[in-house]
């Protein structure tokens, strides 16, 4: 399903332009990432073993793709994402606190609902930073959101001034709301319909506290148990004029504890997760304490770049309809 937007659109950029767009956007918000926030690249997996328990699982119901390997008679998936890698690694890596890992994450969702935003293939910097014990409070996060979102608009600043022709520009001062506060002010919105009318108005946002029901007994929105504080964690939207809605650019928070993990497995009915090693060491205090989540990389590039389709900078899957109604739009699928 392809979202409304301008039918007046046209590309700012080529196909070649947008490549070294592409590039550059890459190259430096990676880099800032890094010395804003310590963080050391390193190699991720593209697939783990299902028995491990390291995948990520979503909202429950979109299923990893899995397969069976012929050498050892083992059930793997590829990742949907590394939200429970990364904090195994920190260990394995022994990282201090406040410091810790990116890497390039390369992930498929076969059961993503495909439109503007959103494509089977997903691509994202994940990071993980190690934390103090003390650190695991708000003020901590907010600390790291506005490092993330400086990184964010001083790529897009930089991109402008090599591409003058794009005009756009992200605000740095970010408004922190927890998501019952929202649900609050828009009574009578659709979770998404709050994101678009509190980010429309402050452009860049922080909804805090992402997972665990609010007044009306449902979440703002689905988190898994196991990895996530759902009272310390959140979304970093922006207000994106092209497509005149919020775009969430990334999904954070300081991780659970043993305390929160047994809660929120308690609350969402998958206490049979503790079978699995990751929790148990967990539960044991194996593993460090730390924050860290995903920032789109695709996505990002849509936006830095001023598209209105991620298949303009990504190469992915589309259904024939969504082909043919792309083409007679004018806009092109890499």
């Amino acid at each position: 399903m392809i979202c409304d937007f301008s039918k007046s659109y046209v590309p700012i950029l080529g196909l070649m332009e947008t490549q070294k767009a592409i590039k550059l956007v890459k190259d430096n918000f990676e880099r800032k990432l890094s010395e804003s926030l310590d963080l050391t690249r390193v190699s991720a997996p593209l697939v783990v073993y299902q028995k491990s328990g390291l995948n990520d699982h979503l909202n429950g119901v979109e299923l990893p793709v899995s397969f069976n390997i012929k050498a050892n008679g083992e059930v793997a998936e590829v990742v949907q994402s590394l939200a429970k890698w990364k904090r195994m690694a920190l260990d394995k890596y022994g990282f201090r606190p406040r410091y810790g890992l990116y890497t390039d994450m390369n992930a498929l969702r076969k059961d993503e609902e495909l439109d503007n935003l959103h494509s089977i293939y997903v691509d994202q910097w994940d990071w993980e930073q190690c934390i103090y014990e003390q650190d695991r409070n708000i003020d901590y996060l907010k600390k790291i959101v506005r490092k993330i979102v400086k990184a964010i608009v001083e790529t897009k600043d930089l991109l402008n001034s090599v591409f003058p022709e794009l005009k756009l520009k992200f605000s740095e001062d970010v408004y922190f709301i927890t998501a019952t506060e929202l649900q609050k002010l828009y009574p009578t919105f659709t979770p998404k319909e709050r994101e678009d009318a509190i980010t429309k108005i402050y452009k860049s946002v922080f909804i805090i506290g992402i997972g665990g029901p609010l007044n009306d007994g449902k979440p703002h929105d689905q988190r898994a148990p196991d990895y996530d504080d759902w009272n310390l964690n959140g979304d970093i939207l922006l207000w994106y004029e092209p497509l005149n809605k919020a775009v969430e650019l990334s999904s954070m928070g300081i991780r659970v504890d043993k305390d929160s993990l047994l809660k929120q497995l308690e609350a969402t009915k998958t206490m049979d997760r503790l079978k699995y090693p990751f929790h148990q060491d967990i539960i044991k205090t194996r593993l460090p304490f730390s924050i860290g989540g995903g920032i789109g990389q695709s996505r990002l590039c849509l936006m830095m770049l001023e598209k209105v389709h991620i298949g303009e900078v990504q190469a992915s899957l589309w259904s024939d309809d969504d082909l043919d109604e792309l083409e007679k739009l004018g806009i092109p699928i890499l």
